[in-house]
């Protein structure tokens, strides 16, 4: 199924669907498949170098995922042939791994895991750099994962979900970048893809109102350039900036507690301490 139709049939369902309140148990089974992912992240980062393939990167995370007893969410995902999507420069996202993309000096990427462990899903991203890469790729990258922290602020309950992209989307234009609209964040954690649709950019105080057990990503793709992508004809998922100029992303999944957030796949203690 083309990227594109996919992500209409998905806007419709989240549209149709109501957002899930997780149980105790099902929150603790999807927290143990969001670390899992999260360390997944962790465990890749000393093998992100120059000369390496993405395939083997690929590989790695595969076995790693499951050594622990669980399975890659993305792996035959509506005909996606991967077990993780690795985004180069300016590919936005659901770029494939391949032998014959070698990373250089230079490059920086996303990667993206999702996991299923017992049933129940995690999925986080983060960016990559390979050696010294241009103050222009530096400063997207901070920004991206900036855009990603004040998303995360914005979690608590009684909240709207638009506040989330209203806050992304203030920062991104500040700094002279655009957030992607045509991909979105999404419910996660009994299925790979619920409701609700977290939108990037948003209106201020638009959406639905955040509850306690709600679990869902949030995944800014910040552009250098237009906010616009393409998604490529022949392989029907790598999407990369209209452009060609440089995109960056960062994603956690998070879940709305009774005071607040908890970022299910942090396993460094940098919003959970």
């Amino acid at each position: 199924m083309k990227i594109k139709k996919l992500s209409r049939l998905l806007r419709k369902f989240f549209f149709m669907s109501e957002i899930i309140i997780k149980t105790a148990e099902q929150i603790e089974g999807i927290r143990q498949s969001s670390q899992l992912a999260g360390k997944a992240l962790v465990m890749i980062a000393e093998h992100v170098k120059a000369g390496v393939n993405t395939e083997y990167l690929d590989k790695l995370i595969d076995e790693f995922i499951r050594d622990h007893g669980a399975i890659p969410a993305t792996l035959g995902y509506s005909g996606y042939p991967k077990s993780c999507c690795i985004s180069l420069n300016e590919v936005v996202c659901h770029g494939i791994p391949a032998p014959d993309i070698i990373l250089k000096e230079g490059d920086i990427l996303n990667i993206d895991v999702t996991t299923i462990l017992n049933g129940y899903y995690g999925d986080t991203s983060k960016m990559f750099t390979v050696g010294e890469v241009s103050d222009k790729a530096a400063q997207i990258i901070q920004v991206a994962k900036h855009c990603l922290d004040l998303g995360i602020q914005q979690v608590r309950p009684g909240n709207q979900f638009g506040n989330i992209g209203f806050v992304i989307g203030r920062y991104a234009k500040a700094h002279k970048y655009s957030v992607v609209y045509e991909f979105c964040g999404h419910g996660v954690g009994l299925e790979f893809h619920e409701a609700p649709q977290v939108d990037h950019i948003a209106r201020r105080n638009s959406g639905a109102v955040m509850q306690p057990g709600m679990t869902f990503t949030i995944e800014p793709m910040i552009n250098e350039g237009k906010a616009t992508t393409r998604v490529d004809k022949y392989d029907g998922w790598t999407a990369r900036t209209s452009d060609g100029k440089l995109s960056a992303q960062f994603e956690h999944t998070v879940l709305v507690t009774e005071d607040g957030v908890e970022v299910l796949t942090d396993v460094t203690g940098e919003y959970n301490r």
